[in-house]
């Protein structure tokens, strides 16, 4: 009887570990020192479905389309990526103007209810991660293969985003860096109307715009309603400061020993930066409401034939303003097209981007950080990075006898596409791509492409402070950051003198 009760016993476990294996996979996952639940059918292996169990739902903070007509979470290839993960998705989406503004108190108070959210800078400080908001995500990568294997695949953005504890906390999208970067635009109707050559000098450019400005360049009559430039203001520094020697998109840069300094406190070439925008301003070169220009507002005069001169990423350029002309024919000489940088008292050159994109955590008090890792492991497969660079086979792009992707004619229309949600960077961590860009643009922009991208300089790199660099940042830099934009601004339209804007440098050396 005794030998009966142990095999009865032994049968029922191997019938109850059979069945787990057959029907479940229940298990658990280490995180730091504790051992969490998993979700009951946490079989994954990289592939939709994230799960098999129904009604599985996640909550993502993000930010919304940076173009105002498109609403994002209901973007065809957004809905696809949630309808092949087989869950749904409740957006908690926050105007992508003023997403920092807005989400930096949440996280600073760590009262954020979202599963996976968009960090809205690159926690460059650790601030967020060592305030313990997100998970290490590599301790759930037995859940994520496919990130795993990019990061494998890409080492130096692996060591770029891996902390000081040794661990990563973000799953990043990535921009191409030299590629369709923001550049000069000229309208190549005006240039011809007026006689000259693109410029190559901040000379022959204010000579440029000076003539906009007094003649009628669109022809309708009016010599006084042409604008010569529209450049927002976050464009300016883009756009004059390489030409004074200053990598002021980046902030900090190198100088000929190998010395860091922070470009805004150049008192020589910031000056001279400053001083030249200033003499824009006071000539009416630079329009008064500069600092409120925005897109859409460009779009409108360069579809009325009102403004020359553009300063956008490249990608606008046959996708966006040269549409937008009453004459534009498709060629490069109805278009706006771009040209080198401009040089003043130093070689021009154009910035570059870092190729870390937007950035993805999960955040450690979700109830779901299983499947929040599987969906953001997901979104980062081949399958859904191909959606995100050409679209949904048969809508936006066809493949040929040979295999070759092609956009299809209703792609070329870039309101459209933006519609479809190509590229949907703000939600997801979408990975740029040269390839489906050259296929999409005119070819001219193409070429034009490849001839500037030589005048791309590589940005100043992402690197995480340490604790002291840190704790430095955190007591000065927003303070200073926020001197430079008020009191740059003051000195441009001329309410404020350079002595005054250059107190704050003095005795300050952290």
């Amino acid at each position: 009887m005794k030998r009966l009760l142990v095999l009865l016993t032994a049968l029922c476990m191997i019938l109850a570990l059979a069945a787990c294996g057959k029907g479940s996979t229940a298990g658990t996952a280490t995180q730091g020192n504790k051992s969490v639940q998993t979700e009951d059918d946490d079989y994954y292996d990289g592939k939709p479905p994230i799960t098999r169990k129904p009604g599985q739902s996640l909550k993502i903070l993000a930010r919304t389309s940076n173009y105002t007509n498109v609403d994002i979470a209901n973007a065809e290839i957004v809905k696809k990526v949630i309808e092949n993960a087989g869950i749904t998705v409740n957006w908690q989406l926050v105007d992508h103007g003023n997403y920092s503004d807005a989400v930096t108190p949440m996280l600073s108070s760590g009262n954020v209810d979202a599963d996976i959210i968009q960090i809205p800078d690159k926690d460059q400080n650790q601030t967020y991660i060592k305030s313990g908001l997100f998970v290490p995500l590599d301790e759930y990568f037995d859940y994520m293969p496919n990130f795993k294997a990019w990061l494998e695949k890409n080492p130096v953005i692996k060591a770029e985003i891996t902390a000081d504890d040794g661990h990563i906390y973000y799953v990043p999208g990535t921009n191409v860096g030299k590629d369709y970067q923001p550049v000069l635009m000229y309208n190549k109707v005006w240039l011809k109307k007026a006689g000259k050559d693109i410029p190559k000098t901040l000379d022959e450019f204010v000579d440029l715009i000076r003539h906009y400005k007094a003649n009628d360049m669109n022809g309708n009559g009016n010599p006084n309603d042409e604008i010569p430039m529209s450049v927002t203001e976050a464009f300016l520094p883009y756009m004059f400061g390489p030409a004074f020697g200053l990598d002021l998109v980046s902030g900090f840069q190198a100088d000929e020993n190998g010395k860091v300094k922070y470009a805004y406190a150049d008192p020589e070439n910031y000056k001279n930066y400053l001083a030249f925008l200033n003499s824009l301003y006071r000539e009416g070169l630079l329009e008064v409401e500069y600092t409120s220009l925005n897109r859409d507002q460009i779009v409108e005069r360069v579809s009325n034939d009102l403004t020359g001169i553009v300063f956008d990423f490249s990608w606008q350029m046959s996708m966006l303003y040269s549409p937008s002309l009453p004459y534009y024919d498709g060629t490069e000489e109805t278009a706006f097209v771009g040209a080198p940088p401009l040089s003043g008292t130093h070689e021009g050159f154009y910035v570059g981007r870092i190729e870390l994109g937007n950035m993805f955590g999960v955040n450690a008090k979700s109830q779901n950080i299983v499947l929040a890792c599987k969906f953001l492991d997901y979104a980062m497969s081949d399958e859904c990075q191909e959606m995100y660079q050409w679209g949904i086979e048969g809508k936006s792009y066809i493949v040929d006898e040979n295999g070759n992707k092609k956009f299809t004619e209703q792609a070329r229309d870039n309101d459209w596409l933006q519609q479809l949600g190509i590229n949907p960077a703000f939600v997801y961590p979408a990975q740029q791509s040269v390839a489906s860009t050259d296929e999409l643009v005119a070819d001219w922009h193409a070429r034009i492409n490849a001839e500037i991208r030589p005048y791309v300089k590589d940005p100043w790199p992402f690197i995480y402070s340490t604790e002291e660099e840190a704790e430095i940042i955190n007591t000065y830099f927003v303070d200073i950051e926020t001197y430079i934009k008020e009191n740059a601004t003051a000195f441009i339209t001329g309410t404020k003198s350079w002595m005054n804007l250059m107190t704050i440098w003095q005795g300050w050396n952290p």
